[in-house]
């Protein structure tokens, strides 16, 4: 247990990388480290899987590529809804580097979201995003009202379903990424070495992954409410 306890910490604490010497230092956690990894990587992805792209006489490739955008586009569109469909691109950005920073753990890397700043402040973009929504969809007056709805008693809970719902978000991401990793070295100390391996591509990779789609799901929620 005490291994296990060690695991934790060392999980749970956020090293510094480098520090940029400017405003009197900014540290580089490792967890911006590993951020910029996984945009780096994206983007090469992208840039690598869209060469040659035609309008006419497309290869196999461009079609398999084409298919799993629209497939994956179409899976947040059909969240959002068509009155908030234009916030798809976004919120696929966001499903792509959750689930890939849940899994990155299986390469080697320490989880950006094992770090509680990384999920707090995708927490507050997307709430910042659904507060955006409402104001696009029902102006200032529009947005302003909506805190006194259905009646004016309410509104004290309106106001603070703004911290609530962001916390909300955060904790559950941050608790569910950690929660998989406590339980895959409680199974690793009372198993055998065979068994961890099996429970590891639950955990590890599908966990990992159904914790990306619950976030966006949850935002994608949120912004279809609040242009309704």
């Amino acid at each position: 247990m005490e291994a296990v306890a060690e695991h934790i910490q060392e999980e749970l604490n956020v090293q510094t990388v480098f520090t940029i010497p400017i405003f009197g230092g900014i540290d580089v956690a490792e967890s911006v480290v590993v951020t910029w990894i996984i945009m780096a990587v994206l983007i090469l992805v992208s840039i690598l899987l869209t060469r040659g792209f035609k309008v006419r006489g497309i290869s196999k490739r461009q079609a398999v590529v084409e298919l799993c955008v629209t497939k994956l586009m179409g899976l947040v569109e059909g969240m959002l809804g068509e009155e908030a469909a234009s916030y798809t691109v976004y919120l696929t950005t966001v499903l792509l580097y959750i689930g890939i920073a849940n899994i990155i753990g299986i390469f080697g890397f320490k989880s950006p979201t094992k770090d509680l700043n990384v999920t707090l402040a995708l927490a507050l973009m997307s709430i910042v995003l659904v507060q955006v929504a409402a104001i696009r969809a029902k102006g200032i007056k529009g947005w302003l009202h909506g805190f006194v709805e259905p009646i004016a008693v309410v509104t004290p809970f309106n106001i603070l379903d703004l911290v609530t719902r962001p916390l909300s978000l955060c904790m559950r991401l941050f608790g569910n990424v950690l929660g998989a990793f406590v339980i895959m070295k409680l199974i690793e100390q009372v198993l055998p070495v065979v068994l961890p391996a099996v429970f590891s591509l639950y955990f590890d990779l599908f966990d990992g992954l159904l914790q990306a789609y619950v976030f966006v799901f949850l935002t994608s929620l949120y912004i279809k409410e609040a242009v309704e």
